[in-house]
This record gives C-alpha cells, structure tokens and sequence, in this order.
C-alpha cells in the first residue's frame, strides 16, 4: 500500500503544475513550450504507468459482484470521459485546463461545461469504479475521482483570481454542470474542428480497447464482463 501511496502523491503532484500557472509559465519560459509539453507528456505517462503497475500489486478484495449492467456504465461513461478530455485539452480555454489555456477566446466544448478535462477524468474513473468492484480498484479509480472532484474548487479558484475583473465576462456561456448553461438558454450547443476530431480520436481508442487492447495492456476483457455469461 505505500508503494501505492508514494507512486499517486507523484501523479498528483505531477498534474498541480497545469492548475498552477505561475509555475507553469514559469517551466514554459525556461524549456521552451514544445519541450515542455513533451517532457510533461512523457512524464505524465511514466507516473500513471506506475500507480497502476503499483495498484495491480496490491491483494486482490472483491467488494461486491459483478454484473452486466456495470460494464455497460463504463462503456458509456469511459468514452465520454476520453472526450471531453481530448476535447477539453486541445481547446482554447481561459477558465480552465487546457493546453492553450493562455487565449482568451473559447472553444467550442466550453459551452458544455467549463472543465471538461475534469469532468472528462472523473466520468473515467467512476466508470471504473462502478464495473470492477474491489478494494484496489476503489482505492485507485476512486483516487483519481477524488483528485478530479477537488480539482473542481481549485483550478475554479485559480481561473476567478487569474482573470480578475475579466472573470464574469469571461464566464458567460459556460457552466462547471455539464449542459447547464445550454438548458438554461444560455449557451448553444456547437462544433468546432477539434471537438470533431476528438469525437473520432474517441471512437478509435474505444474501438482499440474493446478489440483487445484494453486485455492486452491490463488482462481484462471489457465485453465478456458485458455479457450475461461474461
């Protein structure tokens, strides 16, 4: 369990630096931005292949039994979490996470919610959650959950101090509550070019994963839990 522990305090701080973006102004200036965002990428993916090399270690507790209908709730919630943080990264977003966070202009996923790339990872990870149903995959899935859920508060905090008397203007057409903001009338729903290709990023990663690469990468096949014999 502390191999656990140390490995996902790394993963959280890691992703701070996004929400901080003094530092990370600072690391951009210094690296240069392209070789920022590789060395973050690359890093990125080292400290998550750890937390789950670390999970996959601890005893196996089942906490309750496995069902159909829970795989199909990951089936739905996993792919829109893919979404909205393709979606979310590569759209130009003043109020949130983003990888282009530094534009004042919107893209198109913004009038959907303002954070997408958090609501992206929490819908993963409750999905998780949900089709597996013990003690490891709580305690990491149910982390990340956590990690996304607080995130809400803090990058929300940071983006009102950040854009100061810009924050209410700015704001206008956007919701933290998914689809809020358009059922409100206050937004409407639109497309833009990388909401499309995040769309079709999305289909072709899901696809990869149902067709074996998610049993490749962690020894679980996905559609036979779907199955009522699965």
């Amino acid at each position: 369990m502390y191999h656990f522990l140390a490995a996902f305090a790394v993963f959280l701080a890691l992703h701070m630096v996004p929400a901080w973006p003094t530092l990370r102004q600072r690391l951009i200036t210094m690296l240069g931005r392209r070789a920022y965002f590789g060395l973050y990428s690359l890093l990125s993916i080292v400290a998550l292949i750890w937390v789950f090399q670390a999970a996959l270690a601890l005893d196996f507790i089942p906490l309750w039994e496995p069902a159909p209908w829970q795989a199909w709730t990951t089936f739905i919630l996993a792919p829109s979490g893919v979404f909205l943080v393709l979606a979310g990264l590569f759209s130009e977003n003043p109020l949130s996470i983003s990888i282009f966070q530094g534009n004042a202009r919107k893209g198109a996923i913004v009038s959907v919610t303002r954070h997408p790339v958090l609501w992206g990872f929490l819908f993963w990870a409750v999905g998780h959650v949900v089709a597996n149903g013990d003690l490891r995959s709580l305690v990491l899935f149910g982390g990340f959950a956590l990690f996304a859920l607080g995130g809400f508060f803090m990058v929300e905090k940071r983006a009102r101090r950040r854009l100061g008397d810009t924050w209410s203007i700015a704001r206008q057409g956007t919701s933290i509550i998914p689809l809020a903001a358009m059922l409100k009338g206050q937004a409407h729903l639109r497309l833009d070019p990388v909401m499309i290709l995040s769309a079709f990023a999305t289909a072709a990663i899901t696809f990869w994963l149902l067709a074996g690469g998610h049993y490749a990468m962690f020894g679980a096949d996905p559609l036979l839990q779907a199955l009522p014999f699965g």
